[in-house]
């Protein structure tokens, strides 16, 4: 038994070693080349910075933080129509340019958590495909960015669906 029991430990031991060496052989011989940039990371991106807080979006932001109480933890739904118009959900929408959007919500959200989604305000369709980025409004304690893009990069207009959890 003892015998046998050293056999098979032996048996394993060569096993785990050849498809370590095998693993690594394979990930050795693999080639190096990368794809090119232009197909990781598009040229075409545009800028990433935001538009300046306008007078309207600064007075329309303070206007609703004064309105609203501060609730201990929420989660709030917004869904957009790719012209700028709120299809349903709380908050106000700005659009600033193409591609471009601003939600103002009656709360700091700072400290919040951002998910947004290319999606429809109906319950028709897939909808087309692209990029969307979401980020904290600069200058503006209660309001959101996103900026939304075509899958090459270019920015465009389409409808999104933002979820806002405040904990």
């Amino acid at each position: 038994m003892s015998k046998s029991f050293r056999r098979k430990v032996a048996a394993v031991t060569f096993a785990v070693l050849g498809l370590s060496l095998a693993g690594g052989g394979i990930a050795i011989a693999q080639p190096q080349a990368l794809a090119p940039q232009e197909t990781v990371q598009p040229a075409a991106r545009g800028s990433n910075a935001q538009p300046p807080v306008t007078a309207e979006s600064a007075r329309t932001a303070k206007a609703a933080l004064k309105a609203n109480s501060t609730l201990v933890a929420s989660t709030t739904i917004v869904v957009v129509n790719s012209n700028g118009t709120k299809a349903r959900g709380t908050g106000t929408v700005i659009k600033y340019g193409t591609g471009q959007y601003e939600v103002i919500f009656g709360r700091n959200v700072t400290a919040g958590v951002f998910v947004a989604t290319i999606g429809r305000a109906d319950a028709c369709c897939i909808p087309p495909a692209g990029e969307i980025s979401v980020a904290p409004r600069l200058s503006t304690p209660n309001a959101v960015f996103v900026q939304t893009r075509t899958s090459a990069g270019t920015p465009t207009d389409l409808g999104f669906h933002l979820v806002v959890h405040l904990a």
